[in-house]
């Protein structure tokens, strides 16, 4: 998963990007990355680490212009490098740079016809370095000397037919703008902003609403499935569906775990779903335990809370915060390592004995993907002295794999995959778990004003909305994001290469 951002303002817009890619850290902590220009030049910094780290003073100046992008990212299928952050950028035509969120489902294919038809060679093996090669490539066709809306709409209608998978882009063309796109089933979210000043207006795209909100635009509208947005450098908004929409289906994932709750996504209040999801789970609770003898919900911090206090209400059960949570600790589960992720969670959370000791407790979380977190936090609970413990997901469970962008695990890594629930509770130490139906996390996300007709659930459901998911293909996922074949793609990596910068963008 990443988080995007770009802008088209009258004054400069490195702060308020570098501002925006805060608020949306928690959609990607292993690299970082702004490009910007002024008068047809590009700055460009990124790296690993995080927002904080990756820049300082020095970078920021130097990265002048009114118009950029910028990039968080976290590690997705085979992309594990530091050369792999984002921005990507080429200098023909005009000199393009790209920011992705999402995963595409024929790289392979891609990166196979840029070499062979048009002699394009890639650096990378991240599939947004070939997006952002298709993208140029169909721009080169057009061999225009200035590039008109029109142009720009025919080149993308022509990059949607050549590419599949679940993304959402930001683009910045020299000389020109920022182009936005979503693909047709409008799987990865981003939204449009504006902002009034007396130069006139300013427009903004990112990935999630809560990013307006911190620079002070006024969220717009979702940018739509098959739709490309192009602000032009002096403000001028001009939009098109390129291609028909598909079935809209967003990833019912962001609602569970990765948006921020004070976003908004295709009209829908992240707060106010995951509220949902806590009153549909206890209707459940008191389905099947109608004389259950739970004494405290707590829930495991910080997605998981909006869900645990509706769920406590419900149940009219009280609701206690029993874990203190660590700040300074990247969220574990898109830590790239399954031993960095086990040392994590006790430095991440601590219990305060007081609220279990002696107490039947049903902790809740967003989802269980692994269970080796889970069951970690249950051993915390127990050595806090609770009496029984008992689990409680928010989502149902997470049996496949999920293609579109989320880094999720190898199937035979998902604790779920081929297990009964009552096999789950015996592997995290649970004295009962209970899931969320997948129908009643669809009728949580749901709500008649935001017209969506479905939703995209494969990782709980093996059902993947593109239709192209073959089984050929998600075999070799599986080998891509295996621990050991991560750990193994680390331990061989090659110090990135140091070479002066191309063509007209400084690196700074």
């Amino acid at each position: 998963m990443c988080g995007i951002v770009g802008i088209v303002g009258h004054t400069p817009v490195n702060q308020r990007i570098y501002d925006a890619l805060t608020v949306l850290q928690h959609r990607g902590q292993d690299a970082a990355g702004i490009m910007t220009v002024r008068d047809g030049e590009m700055f460009l910094h990124k790296d690993s680490g995080l927002v904080k780290d990756v820049f300082d003073e020095r970078h920021m100046l130097q990265l002048q212009g009114n118009v950029g992008i910028g990039h968080v990212r976290y590690p997705t299928a085979g992309c594990d490098s530091a050369s792999e952050s984002q921005p990507f950028y080429v200098n023909a035509p005009y000199g393009l740079g790209l920011g992705h969120n999402g995963n595409l489902t024929n790289t392979a294919e891609l990166a196979e016809a840029l070499w062979r038809d048009e002699r394009r060679h890639l650096n990378t093996s991240s599939d947004s370095e070939a997006l952002l090669n298709i993208f140029a490539s169909e721009l080169q066709r057009l061999n225009a000397a200035h590039l008109e809306p029109a142009d720009l709409f025919r080149a993308l209608a022509n990059v949607y037919r050549r590419v599949r998978g679940g993304y959402a882009v930001v683009a910045l063309v020299v000389g020109h703008g920022i182009v936005g796109f979503r693909d047709p089933n409008g799987i990865r979210p981003l939204v449009l902003g504006k902002r009034v000043t007396p130069r006139g207006t300013e427009w903004m795209l990112a990935s999630e609403s809560v990013a307006l909100d911190l620079v002070g635009f006024e969220l717009v509208r979702d940018v739509a499935p098959g739709e490309v947005v192009y602000v032009e450098d002096d403000g001028t908004l001009h939009a098109q569906q390129v291609v028909p929409p598909a079935s809209h289906s967003p990833c019912v994932f962001e609602y569970v775990y990765f948006a921020r709750p004070d976003s908004i996504i295709d009209n829908i209040s992240v707060h106010k779903a995951r509220m949902r999801m806590g009153e549909k789970l206890a209707e459940k609770i008191l389905r099947l335990q109608p004389a259950h003898d739970i004494d405290v919900v707590i829930p495991i911090p910080d997605t998981s809370r909006t869900s645990a206090m509706q769920l406590a209400q419900k149940l009219g059960v009280e609701y206690r915060e029993g874990f203190v949570k660590n700040r300074y600790i990247g969220r574990t589960f898109i830590m790239p390592g399954q031993e960095q992720r086990q040392k994590s969670v006790r430095s991440k959370l601590n219990a305060i004995p007081l609220e279990f000791r002696g107490r039947n407790v049903l902790l809740v979380d967003d989802s269980i993907v692994r269970g080796t977190t889970s069951a970690q936090i249950i051993d915390l609970a127990r050595e806090a002295g609770a009496a029984k413990v008992y689990f409680a997901s928010a989502a149902p469970p997470v049996r496949y794999p999920n293609v579109y962008g989320i880094d999720m695990p190898a199937a035979s890594e998902l604790v779920a995959a081929g297990r009964t629930e009552a096999e789950v509770a015996r592997l995290i130490g649970a004295d009962w778990l209970v899931y969320q139906d997948l129908e009643d996390l669809v009728a949580a996300v749901r709500h008649d004003k935001a017209r969506i007709e479905s939703f995209d659930t494969s990782c709980f459901s093996g059902e993947y909305v593109t239709g192209d998911v073959t089984r050929d293909y998600l075999a070799r996922l599986e080998a891509e994001r295996c621990d050991d074949a991560k750990a193994s793609r680390r331990a061989t990596m090659p110090e990135p290469e140091r070479g002066p910068p191309r063509a007209r963008v400084r690196v700074v």
